[in-house]
């Protein structure tokens, strides 16, 4: 490898055991949080713990109510689609085999998005996704669970495959999201709610978190969440917790993959993210294309082969079905840098300014900030 990986620490909490936390907490069994008759997860797409500290002053609220052990680490890739998924099943990208933005459907040329792409790909949403949602096993056992987002998540494959089980609950305002929120965990004893507030993402990939916008758009969620706090009933415990963090980075910073570029020599697809890619070798050619990106990148990028990544452990253990996923050779970034395939027409994702997919703490650390009952 090119360079050694982060370690997470021994005792690191990942953001795997915050739902089964939770479950814990109504079922009388509390271990991180204390005990609370319903509970509800807040998850802000976007906050890392590094954006919400260096724009603290902008979020007094929540940088008050958060302690040094109110953090978790995302998963690899910190990404929405693998982060979410994990946090609502409970377990790593390379068992439920969500592992990135965009991946390879195995022995085709498909490279769907793991968001959006689900019905033109064909992808089944209890199947490409192999676990059972928690929600889902919960609501069996007899638990009421809800998702309270906007409405045009309602009825996506993403959705079906990460809260089936859930019932949707369509909010269009932030403010109003929490109130339903709020209504449902009082109304229904040991429920579980899922609140989703993902504007300070869309602000962030379109002008960065270091933006006026972004900065104005959590002073405002910070207000939200602190009159809500005040108001919450007694014994609803709530967190808030985040997929995962954002860099910024600027059009200079680019890194443009173009045609005779020796980086993409025997390389079939590229998918992944811009700051965390999955390379698709042609057959034989993975370590030579590990070897050119090591040359070339290693001072700025972890290079690995899939199987590295698997070794380290990055994915958790990967099943042999979500093996052919992952790229032959990933390459995360270490510095504010993102890389893009210029060959491609359409250039509209290199207008991004705020970014995530890799392994620097700015990405994979987020907050958990307790309220409520739990605060």
């Amino acid at each position: 490898m090119s360079s050694s990986l982060p370690i997470d620490p021994p005792t690191a909490r990942s953001l795997t055991g915050v739902l089964p936390q939770l479950i814990a907490s109504v079922s009388g069994a509390p271990d991180w949080f204390g005990p609370a008759r319903s509970a509800i997860v807040i998850v802000a797409d976007g906050l890392g713990r590094g954006n919400l500290s260096m724009r603290g002053a902008y979020a007094r609220f929540l940088t008050e109510r958060m302690t040094k052990r109110d953090a978790v680490r995302t998963v690899f890739p910190a990404t929405t689609a693998a982060a979410l998924t994990s946090l609502f099943t409970g377990v790593l990208p390379g068992e439920h085999g969500i592992v990135g933005y965009r991946v390879r459907v195995p022995g085709t040329e498909l490279l769907p998005n793991q968001l959006t792409g689900w019905e033109t790909a064909g992808l089944d949403p209890r199947a490409w996704q192999r676990s059972t949602p928690l929600f889902e096993r919960e609501a069996a056992s007899g638990r009421r669970c809800f998702v309270v987002s906007r409405g045009q998540y309602a009825s996506t494959g993403f959705t079906t495959a990460t809260v089936r089980g859930a019932e949707f609950v369509a909010v269009s305002a932030i403010a109003e999201r929490l109130d339903v929120a709020e209504a449902l965990a009082a109304e229904h004893d040991g429920a579980l709610v899922y609140v989703y507030i993902p504007e300070l993402d869309v602000i962030g990939h379109a002008h960065g978190w270091e933006s006026d916008r972004w900065s104005s758009e959590l002073e405002s969620i910070d207000a939200v969440l602190r009159r809500w706090d005040r108001r919450v009933g007694p014994g609803i415990g709530a967190v808030l917790t985040a997929d995962h963090g954002m860099v910024d980075v600027p059009e200079h910073r680019h890194v443009l993959l173009a045609e005779n570029d020796p980086l993409v020599e025997e390389v079939s697809s590229i998918a992944g993210e811009p700051r965390m890619l999955h390379l698709y070798a042609e057959p034989g050619a993975a370590e030579r294309v590990a070897e050119r990106w090591r040359s070339a990148e290693s001072r700025r990028s972890w290079v690995m082969t899939r199987t590295e990544a698997e070794a380290a452990g990055l994915f958790g253990v990967v099943h042999p079905e979500v093996e052919a996923r992952i790229g032959d050779v990933l390459v995360a970034a270490r510095a504010d840098i993102a890389y893009y395939d210029d060959r491609l027409v359409d250039k509209k994702a290199q207008r991004m300014v705020g970014q995530h997919g890799s392994l620097t703490d700015q990405e994979r650390i987020v907050p958990l900030v307790r309220l409520g009952a739990f605060a």
